[in-house]
């Protein structure tokens, strides 16, 4: 606690020096500040570059799409450019003092009096810092093909270099060789637990209700920790705050509705927006008799209001609530529920804070019930997180932009409430909760040297608690890949330090510009996560179960070094890359042979942790321009375990490694109401566990790995081809609000039956015959219709 207050003066500090420093450079220079907003419905924007026309100065907007830039005091002209939008120039005098400059920019279809249409194209792939980094605004994502036809978030970034799932309808995805929990995925900043609807065919995240999506493979800022593989931003939109605006679609699956205004006009705003699942209506009247109480449907609410209280101060306040529902004479539910408070602040024109406060909690139920027997079974499991965030920004000058802030969670995990009831009589196995409090804090600088180099330097130190009240327990040392037993069990009270955890965590990005379309970048990062999913499967359940690190369980460690060569060609209607990595991972969860993970009070105890290493190169080619838009990505990669105990101690490859991974993804307007659009998947297969040898006991066959060895096969290798093609109504009045498209499509189109794995059974006609089964999640072609609309 002593260390948490001298965090808080040191960030008082920190504040009170900037101030400080400000006020003494106001006879010197002058700032220009403020947001940049979409003209249509005053969203605002993120990473719109500002800067003064005819020179290399100039800044982005932040996540918040506010901007600072300080200059000598004169006239200058600003310019504000966003791929997609037509850029704004505006002259400004900051001969006087600061000034308040907020831009409303307009797509490039719509033509104001105000607007300047600029030659020059956008080429922040080549200036930025950022690099393994790949941006999704929602009309690219809308663009791709999809299973169903129903646009997709985590399907989409799935197309990505360096991404990659176990098989179809998995759960979640693997981040240059990352489990799937090495993933932060954010929504407004709070975290989500399980990213699924529908065990993996459709993420929880509503294409109406989103703005931004950013994924971050390395090079990851100070400001964001507590995972080693990468960052999904997820920004939700805002509210149209100009006008009345709602859209929706109709699907063969699901239907969704949002809905979005003004409240205040330019001042406040709110969205809602609804989804819901309809495969268990269509299919009742096809179910018999025995079946038609089956239930199997998902369902979602996304909701968002912002408030502008003045030029210095806005509120927001967002959450979401999912749920999927399957069940025939049984329960079996899950889902996210999360809620986020931010309140951005300006202390001066250069002093930007957000200030964060988030719920978040996944649960799931499970439950039997047997009226004959008077007898049921009911367990239910969940993760719940409280935390507050404090981030400043600090625009020091146009050379250097500072970063600090400071973060807590508080963790309350509830593995196991289950009740068993036998004639009435009831039996409860549940496992004792679990309590932890992670805290950290950060301070980085990005920074410009000269006209070339770019360079961002930090921080992070972050540190872990693991609390009572509950059990303790010291386990014994067996043979390797044996469980071990308890030798001593000591009882904690509530709060008190069962386990404490430090970590520094530096971060380093460099960009160096070779030439004007030409850029070399490098990064290093240290990540440390402290939570573990604990799953032994070949794709992650919707009950697995989460962890902290304990006593017995370390943190996981990663050290990620990239470096990589950025191109665009053609006026920047071309952006071309090429990225190598390597990561070191420590503590890396695993588990013995036969391990027993559910409603175990003992599950340390088969639980292993050993080294891993992932590397790899990453080619990307990206068409912005034209009639014809689209990316091709390949991976050549490599991740690999070594676990003592597991397969001789030799290192073995991951059950997500895919050494080559090709996805394109192309669209083609062929005029203003007729579009198509293709993707192109072809993936190496993942690793399996096949029996090396067979041991027969009478009439029964006993499939044996008699070498003891892990992933030692590969099912075949896995492609696709999907397409769709989308007829646009555009609006043929000017007052004419009311805007729809039909989008045909059609997925897995050559009718690829691709294996999610291969297991073995005996063959029923030779029963002491040994056949191989491939197991395909989706074996045919998918057609699907869907209709959209916007008023």
């Amino acid at each position: 606690m002593k260390n948490y207050f001298r965090l808080i003066y040191f960030f008082i500090f920190i504040n009170q020096f900037s101030i400080n420093h400000l006020q003494a450079q106001q006879t010197e220079k002058s700032t220009a500040s403020g947001y940049v907003k979409d003209s249509k419905n005053g969203e605002k924007l993120i990473g719109v570059n500002v800067y003064i026309k005819g020179t290399t100065t100039g800044t982005t907007t932040n996540e918040y799409g506010f901007y600072s830039l300080t200059l000598p005091k004169g006239k200058y002209e600003l310019v504000a450019s966003y791929i997609g939008y037509s850029p704004l120039i505006k002259e400004i005098d900051l001969s006087a003092g600061n000034v308040k400059m907020d831009f409303e920019i307009v797509e490039q279809d719509i033509q104001l009096q105000e607007v300047v249409v600029k030659a020059e194209a956008d080429d922040q792939n080549i200036k930025g810092i950022e690099m393994s980094v790949n941006k999704l605004d929602i009309k690219t994502i809308q663009k791709i093909p999809a299973f169903l036809g129903e646009v997709d978030v985590i399907r989409s970034i799935q197309l990505l270099p360096g991404v990659a799932t176990v098989g179809e309808g998995a759960t979640g995805f693997n981040v240059r060789g990352g489990a799937i929990d090495q993933n932060l995925v954010l929504l407004d900043e709070a975290p989500v637990y399980n990213s699924a609807h529908l065990f993996g065919f459709f993420s929880v995240f509503n294409p109406d209700a989103v703005k931004d999506v950013k994924l971050i493979k390395g090079g990851i800022p100070a400001q964001y920790g507590g995972r080693l593989s990468s960052l999904l931003d997820v920004r939700m939109k805002e509210g149209n705050s100009k006008r009345f605006e709602m859209n929706g679609g109709i699907g063969a699956i699901f239907s969704r509705l949002s809905i979005e205004a003004p409240i205040v006009k330019d001042k406040a705003s709110f969205i809602v927006a609804a989804r819901r699942s309809y495969i268990d209506v269509l299919a009742k009247p096809f179910l018999s008799s025995d079946l038609r109480g089956s239930q199997f449907y998902f369902y979602d609410l996304t909701a968002k209001v912002n408030y502008t209280i003045n030029p210095k101060n806005t509120v927001f306040v967002s959450g979401y609530f999912g749920r999927d529902v399957f069940g025939s004479g049984f329960k079996f539910n899950w889902g996210n529920a999360t809620s986020t408070v931010r309140w951005n602040h300006l202390f001066s024109d250069r002093l930007f804070m957000n200030l964060t406060a988030f719920y978040s909690n996944y649960d799931y139920e499970i439950g039997f019930k047997d009226d004959v027997n008077r007898s049921r079974f009911d367990w239910n499991s969940n993760i719940i997180n409280y935390s507050v965030k404090p981030d400043f920004t600090y625009f020091l000058n146009t050379k250097n932009t500072i970063k600090f802030g400071a973060q807590s969670i508080l963790y309350d995990f509830r593995p196991g409430n289950a009740v068993i009831t036998s004639n009435d009589i009831k039996s409860d196995i549940s496992l004792d909760p679990k309590y932890a409090l992670e805290s950290g804090f950060y301070i980085d600088n990005e920074q410009k040297i000269g006209e070339k180099l770019t360079l961002q330097y930090g921080f992070r130190y972050s540190t872990f608690q693991y609390m009572g009240k509950g059990e303790a327990y010291e386990f014994g040392q067996e043979k390797p890949n044996t469980r071990r037993p308890v030798i001593s069990v000591k009882s904690y009270d509530q709060w008190e330090t069962i386990q404490n955890y430090g970590n520094f965590e530096p971060r380093f990005s460099m960009n160096l510009e070779l030439n004007a379309t030409t850029s070399l970048k490098a990064s290093y990062n240290r990540m440390v996560q402290y939570l573990h999913l604990v799953s032994n499967t070949a794709a992650a359940t919707p009950v697995d179960v989460w962890t902290p690190s304990t006593n017995n369980i370390k943190p996981q460690l990663a050290d990620q070094f990239a470096v990589g060569l950025f191109k665009n060609f053609q006026d920047n209607t071309y952006e071309t890359s090429v990225e190598v990595y390597y990561k070191d991972m420590q503590n890396q969860l695993d588990f013995i042979d036969n391990s027993d993970l559910l409603l175990n009070r003992f599950l340390e105890g088969d639980l292993l942790q050993g080294i891993g290493r992932a590397y790899g190169a990453e080619l990307y080619v990206k068409k912005n321009k034209g009639k014809l838009t689209g990316w091709i990505s390949y991976t050549l990669s490599r991740t690999e375990r070594q676990v003592e105990g597991l397969n001789n101690g030799n290192w073995f490859p991951n059950r997500y490694d895919r050494p080559h991974n090709l996805n394109t993804s192309v669209s083609y307007e062929f005029n203003e109401y007729w579009s198509a659009s293709a993707n192109f998947v072809l993936q190496s297969g993942t690793p399996v566990t096949f029996p090396t040898s067979r041991v027969q006991v009478q009439d029964y066959v006993i499939p044996y790995n008699v070498e003891a060895t892990r992933n030692n096969f590969r099912v075949p290798t896995y492609h696709r081809l999907d397409f769709s093609v989308t007829k646009i109504n555009r609006k043929k009045k000017p007052n004419q609000r009311w805007e729809s498209n039909w989008v045909f499509s059609v997925y897995n189109a050559y009718n690829r039956r691709n294996p999610f794995t291969i297991y073995f059974r005996r063959n029923q006609d030779v029963p002491l015959n040994t056949e191989a089964v491939r197991l395909a999640i989706i074996g045919s072609i998918v057609p699907a219709v869907s209709y959209n609309f916007k008023f």
